[in-house]
C-alpha cells in the first residue's frame, strides 16, 4: 500500500493536515499548490500541523503548479476549493494511470464535474467530517477531530476503497458509504445552515443560534433542502449520523420546541465554531456559497421547489462577497420565509 504515488492539490488545511499525516505515515506524498512562495517554504523548511493531530513538523516535496508534478501517481487528492475544483482535475489528468483514483475533497457536491473530466471510474466522493484551519501559510490546525466518509460516484464498490480506507484511517476513522451522494447533501445541508449564517452575521456560532430567530432560518434552511433531496429522490443520511433530519422536521406536539432545543445544543456544543467562509471572506477570498445555498436554490429552480430562504442567502454573501454589502447581524432581520 504504501508504495502508491499520492498526489494532493491544495495545501490549505484539509490538504496540509492530510499531506502531513500521510507523509508522517511514511506513504509517497506530492503537495501542489498554486502559491510558489508556500511550495518553496514546505520543500525547504517543512509543514507544520497541529492540534487534534499532534504536533508534526515534516518536510514534503511541493510544487507551485501541477505541471510540475513527474511521472504518475495512482492517487490525487483534490484538497481545492470547489471553485477551482475542475481546473486542478484538467491539470492532474496527464498524471493519471488508467486505473487512478482521484478524491473530491470539496465542500458540496462537486463530484458530477469530477467525473466529467477524470471519468466516474476514476471518481470517488469524500465527506471530510473534521474541522480545520489554516493558521498562517504552511501553519494548519486540525481543530477537531471526526471521520471521512467515502464512495465510488454512481457506481458500484470495488477493491480502491478499502485501500483508501486504509490509507485516510492514519488521519481519522473512515467508513465507506452505499450511496455518497446521500452522505454529501448530509453535509451541504450543515454547511448551508452554519457556515452561510457566520458569513452575513460576522457572529461565533454559539452567539448566531442563541437568537430565536436565526434559529427559525436554521429551520427553513432544512426544511428547503430535505424538499429539494426529495424531488431529486435523495434520502439524505443523518449528519454524523446523530442529526436525523426528517425526525428533526416531523410535525407533532412540541415539535417546534423540540427542533429549537436541538439548535441550541448543538450552538453550546460548537459555540466557539466560525464559519470558513467568513475566514475566507476576512482573507479577501470568494466562498462556497455557490456549493452550499447556491445548490440548493439551483436544484430548487430546477424542480420546481420553493427556495426563497436559501436564494436570499445566496445573494446576501454574494453581495458580501461584492462589497455591496456589510457583514452584521442585521442581515438576519432581511430574511423572509
Amino acid at each position: 500500500m504504501k508504495d502508491l504515488r499520492i498526489a494532493i492539490i491544495g495545501a490549505g488545511a484539509v490538504g496540509g493536515i492530510t499531506a502531513a499525516i500521510l507523509k508522517k505515515s511514511e506513504y509517497d506524498v506530492f503537495l501542489a499548490t498554486k502559491h510558489s512562495d508556500l511550495a518553496m517554504k514546505i520543500s525547504h523548511e517543512g509543514l507544520h500541523a497541529f492540534g487534534h493531530c499532534g504536533d508534526i513538523r515534516i518536510m514534503i516535496p511541493a510544487v507551485p503548479l501541477v505541471s510540475d508534478l513527474e511521472g504518475y501517481f495512482d492517487l490525487a487528492m483534490i484538497a481545492t476549493k470547489g471553485y477551482d475544483m475542475v481546473e486542478a482535475a484538467e491539470k492532474i489528468l496527464p498524471y493519471l494511470k488508467e486505473d487512478s483514483r482521484v478524491i473530491s475533497m470539496q465542500n458540496g457536491i462537486c463530484e458530477n464535474d469530477l467525473a466529467a473530466v477524470v471519468g466516474r471510474e476514476r471518481t470517488i466522493g469524500c465527506v471530510v467530517g473534521w474541522g480545520a484551519t489554516m493558521r498562517h501559510p504552511g501553519e494548519v490546525e486540525m481543530t477537531s477531530g471526526g471521520e471521512f466518509v467515502i464512495g465510488n460516484w454512481k457506481r458500484d464498490k470495488d477493491g480502491w476503497l478499502e485501500k483508501i480506507r486504509e490509507i485516510l484511517n492514519h488521519i481519522v476513522p473512515t467508513r465507506i458509504s452505499d450511496n455518497i451522494e446521500s452522505s454529501l447533501y448530509s453535509k451541504l445541508i450543515i454547511n448551508s445552515c452554519i457556515t452561510t449564517l457566520g458569513v452575513i452575521s460576522g457572529l461565533y456560532l454559539g452567539e448566531i443560534l442563541a437568537i430565536k430567530k436565526t434559529r427559525d432560518i436554521f429551520i427553513q434552511i432544512i426544511s428547503e433542502g430535505i424538499a429539494v433531496a426529495e424531488a431529486m429522490g435523495i434520502k439524505v443520511e443523518p449528519f454524523a449520523e446523530k442529526l436525523d433530519y426528517y425526525t428533526f422536521l416531523k410535525k407533532g406536539l412540541l415539535s417546534n420546541f423540540k427542533q429549537h432545543l436541538t439548535i441550541r445544543v448543538i450552538g453550546y456544543k460548537y459555540r466557539k465554531l466560525k464559519s470558513s467562509s467568513l475566514q475566507s471572506i476576512e482573507r479577501g477570498k470568494r466562498t462556497e456559497v455557490d456549493n452550499y445555498n447556491g445548490y440548493i436554490a439551483m436544484k430548487g429552480h430546477e424542480y420546481s421547489i420553493q427556495t426563497s430562504v436559501n436564494e436570499q442567502l445566496t445573494r446576501m454573501v454574494k453581495e458580501i462577497e461584492d462589497g455591496k454589502r456589510k457583514i452584521t447581524p442585521e442581515n438576519f432581520n432581511e430574511l423572509r420565509g
